[in-house]
């Protein structure tokens, strides 16, 4: 094995094989992490800006202090160290269905896991984070039915293009307004898309929530292309019963 390139780990799962490697390209020192799901890749460390700002667009929609937040997909775990960067957020549950990679972050084998395993306001929690939000208890087993402050989600690749079929309900009205119900009034949902900004799912969204905004994240790709983006959309829960909704008439670009 070459010094270039490790495979750290992989595990066989019910939705298919998991690997972890580490590469390091040419005339480089810095280590790249990669999660891939058979063929296809979930993380990499190597482009990392939108997870970041899901955190960061998330928390800011949410003008108070002593957030409860949930993440749904923890990843390589810059979303949820973004989140607890924040000084604002008292607590922080990272809801991931492959109990792997919590087990990769738990020994130390992902850059950030001692990170957020030592912080105590953090706690990972394997489980299915689309069947809690369909679900009445919800996504502290210690506390059914406990509301939240923000529900940040970084787990399809986007609202249309789903990692397994199952997903898909959350992105419908119906699956939209369940999620809603977990958040305090004023709460946030934010979420993370690989795709650019879907009219029709932030029509969507301001069936369930007050407010609607599609943000387009752009980066360097590290292959030339500056421009390379991402979509992260964040919704704000009525302060009060019958707010009227609203959706922002075209993305911005931050």
């Amino acid at each position: 094995m070459s010094f270039s390139f490790e495979e750290l780990d992989f595990r066989p799962t019910p939705m298919g094989l998991l690997t972890l490697r580490r590469r390091r390209p040419p005339s480089s020192d810095i280590d790249i992490y990669e999660i891939k799901l058979g063929d296809e890749f979930l993380m990499s460390s190597q482009f990392t800006a939108a997870e970041i700002e899901l955190a960061r667009l998330g928390l800011a929609a949410r003008g108070r202090g002593d957030l409860d937040v949930v993440v749904g997909g923890l990843g390589l775990g810059y979303t949820a160290r973004a989140v607890l960067e924040n000084a604002r957020v008292r607590s922080l549950i990272v809801v991931d269905a492959l109990a792997e990679v919590i087990e990769w972050h738990a020994q130390g084998l992902l850059p950030l896991g001692k990170e957020l395993t030592g912080d105590p306001r953090c706690r990972l929690v394997h489980g299915d984070f689309f069947a809690m939000s369909d679900s009445a208890a919800g996504f502290d087993s210690a506390a059914p039915a406990r509301r939240f402050d923000a529900v940040l989600v970084d787990i399809d690749h986007s609202p249309r293009n789903l990692l397994h079929p199952r997903h898909a309900a959350l992105y419908q009205p119906e699956g939209l307004a369940r999620l809603a119900a977990h958040l305090h009034p004023g709460g946030v949902f934010a979420l993370w898309s690989n795709d650019p900004p879907d009219d029709a799912f932030e029509r969507d969204l301001a069936g369930a929530f007050a407010t609607a905004r599609a943000h387009v994240v752009t980066f360097n790709n590290l292959r030339g292309d500056p421009d390379a983006s991402n979509t992260v959309y964040v919704a704000v829960k009525a302060d009060l019963p019958g707010a009227r909704a609203t959706v922002d008439a075209a993305p911005t670009t931050d």
